[in-house]
């Protein structure tokens, strides 16, 4: 059966103790979380790659735990992003694409995180390192962070190579922990860079990042706006992926499920499927962080 589903939602991480009692049952353990978190979204950005690449069996339970049209969209590990060229890295690059495949139809879109160091100077290593990795046959993804890839001449140029390989382009939406009174509970090494958005989706892919404010209140302009263009680009075709984080990731669950009820009043163009989370009993302590 066609898949049809182009709008998928989650958070960062799946394993997250904090979140046992309230997006999961009370007493759970930690080797069920990754299926209980695939019975309340629908997707999952995964960090962990960024910090360790999985074993083989580590990735085959991963697809056995989580059930059909569930999407894990991985981070390429640190070691290969993070270490200033890109370029040598090209072979563990395409090694660690050749692994995270066997994710199969669990795979979602692969998004390559360029540090803040990492500017435009580099633009040919960039291209050579991004064309080798639009070889590997997976849906890509980049976010970049030093500012002068927002400026119009650096921005243009990279839409452009983007649009040619078929990688999408990560919108990273810090906003709401910015445009804010000064908050002790989200100055922490967490913390994302202010960078400039600029909601444009490149091909048929769109992947968000929002990183949400615990304060409910500095969030909701954004997620009504948000909730909008995603409507837009749904119409169209296109496939979008929305990751809530939180300063305070306890918050997470409850911010994009509240995005989720917003999506879907303010669809007017678009069909956004039901959350799995609308299918369980909710639990005593859920939605009552706000």
């Amino acid at each position: 059966m066609k898949n049809n589903v182009n709008f998928y939602l989650g958070c960062a991480v799946w394993s997250y103790k904090d979140w046992v009692g309230n997006l999961y049952p009370p007493k759970s353990q930690a080797r069920d979380f990754l299926n209980l978190y695939s019975r309340r979204f629908t997707t999952v950005e995964g960090n962990t790659t960024f910090y360790a690449i999985p074993a083989e069996s580590t990735i085959k339970q991963w697809v056995a735990q989580t059930p059909q049209g569930f999407k894990f969209c991985p981070k390429l590990h640190r070691q290969i992003t993070h270490q200033g060229l890109l370029t040598p890295y090209i072979s563990e690059a395409l090694s660690f694409c050749a692994r995270i495949s066997g994710l199969g139809d669990r795979l979602g879109t692969t998004f390559i995180q360029l540090p803040p160091s990492y500017s435009p100077e580099y633009w040919l290593d960039l291209t050579e390192f991004l064309t080798a990795c639009s070889q590997s046959g997976l849906s890509l993804a980049l976010e970049t962070r030093h500012l002068d890839w927002f400026k119009l001449k650096h921005r243009d140029r990279l839409d452009s190579l983007l649009t040619k390989l078929n990688i999408a382009k990560v919108l990273l939406d810090t906003r709401p922990i910015y445009d804010c009174p000064d908050d002790p509970q989200i100055d922490s090494p967490r913390r994302k860079p202010q960078v400039p958005l600029q909601p444009v989706v490149l091909g048929n892919i769109g992947l968000i990042r929002f990183i949400s404010n615990p304060d409910k209140e500095y969030n909701q302009f954004y997620l009504e706006r948000w909730a909008s263009q995603i409507d837009d680009w749904l119409s169209l075709g296109k496939t979008i992926y929305f990751f809530v984080h939180c300063p305070q990731e306890v918050r997470s669950p409850t911010t994009a499920k509240y995005f989720q009820s917003i999506l879907e009043k303010r669809a007017l163009k678009s069909n956004v499927p039901p959350l799995p989370w609308d299918r369980i009993d909710p639990h005593p302590t859920q939605l009552s962080l706000f």
